[in-house]
């Protein structure tokens, strides 16, 4: 299973900068839906493609592993 990493990310910025970033502000700067957004930070099959990938990566200025991970199969048992 593929995980992304939304949340951490806007956890991450929001520790740097010291201000609150939402999913409304990242959905506006990278040019998607605040519902989009959602979904592909709390659903586990959600499908990106990869110019949201890459839009994401631009946004937080971070490599491609730092959005999303593979969570492995005895992993995905323990979590769900």
């Amino acid at each position: 299973m593929i995980r992304f990493r939304v949340k951490q990310r806007i956890a991450d910025r929001q520790f740097q900068t010291g201000r609150h970033t939402s999913l409304t502000e990242v959905a506006r700067a990278i040019g998607v839906t605040r519902g989009t957004l959602s979904k592909m930070a709390n659903q586990s099959d959600y499908n990106a493609t990869l110019n949201l990938v890459d839009r994401l990566c631009t946004y937080f200025d971070c490599e491609v592993g730092e959005i999303i991970e593979r969570v492995p199969e005895m992993d995905r048992r323990r979590v769900g």
